[in-house]
């Protein structure tokens, strides 16, 4: 069953998100504040497959939730809400662990394309043939297609699903420039609807945890106005 837990403190946009997901075979579960949303989630002991956070609560807000649901779970998928179009608030949730970002008002067909985009992402079947699961290597990286793990120099790297599958990307294609609209199609699809910002911050999340000085990367190096490129330095 694909499970989702819902939180927006607005009745009719909870009750709008909750009728549309039911209706497109979702089982969802919904909290109008987050601390609610936690205890949910604790109940179910982490059985959910995507979060749908509204930014703005009072008490506990999204970022908190969102903050928290990452720390106890890297495969679950976060989408965030929020009324705002500022970019601060996108970078800001993304930066904290969420996969992607939605600007309401949005249409049903919006929410559900999303959300399915979501699911599939972070529900990549591991099922590999004996050749595909042969590791990657490059430098002191070895990526696992069969655990979809990968380690720096044999430490494992804690990874959501998103940014090891960007790093799959990045390591399948070694010191080649990859330019934001194929890695945005790549990872999130042709009919993404959300603008390639989520690219720059998902680099940034990774570097932050791969890179010995984030702020002077040496393994994912940017080609200004075009891209990215994984150098594998040794």
């Amino acid at each position: 069953m694909k499970k989702i837990l819902v939180c927006e403190d607005e009745d009719v946009i909870r009750d709008f998100v909750v009728l549309n997901l039911k209706r497109s075979g979702y089982d969802v579960s919904d909290a109008k504040c987050g601390e609610d949303a936690i205890k949910l989630f604790e109940e179910a002991h982490g059985d959910f497959q995507i979060a749908i956070l509204d930014i703005m609560m009072p008490g506990m807000d999204g970022f908190e939730v969102c903050k928290y649901l990452r720390s106890k779970s890297t495969t679950i998928g976060i989408m965030m809400l929020s009324a705002k179009s500022q970019e601060m608030d996108k970078v800001n949730g993304l930066m904290q662990g969420a996969d992607d970002y939605m600007t309401k008002p949005f249409s049903p067909s919006e929410l559900t394309a999303r959300v399915d985009a979501l699911y599939r992402r972070v529900n990549i079947s591991v099922d590999k043939s004996e050749e595909e699961v042969k590791c990657i290597y490059s430098g002191v990286f070895e990526l696992n297609p069969k655990s979809r793990t990968i380690k720096k120099n044999g430490e494992s790297i804690d990874l959501t699903q998103v940014e090891y599958q960007i790093m799959e990307y990045f390591l399948n294609n070694q010191e080649t420039a990859l330019d934001r609209a194929s890695i945005l199609k790549h990872i999130w699809g042709e009919n993404y609807y959300g603008d390639d910002k989520i690219v720059d911050v998902n680099i940034r999340r990774i570097r932050m945890k791969i890179e010995d000085e984030p702020s002077n990367p040496k393994f994912i190096t940017t080609i200004w106005g075009f891209g990215y490129k994984w150098s594998a330095v040794r």
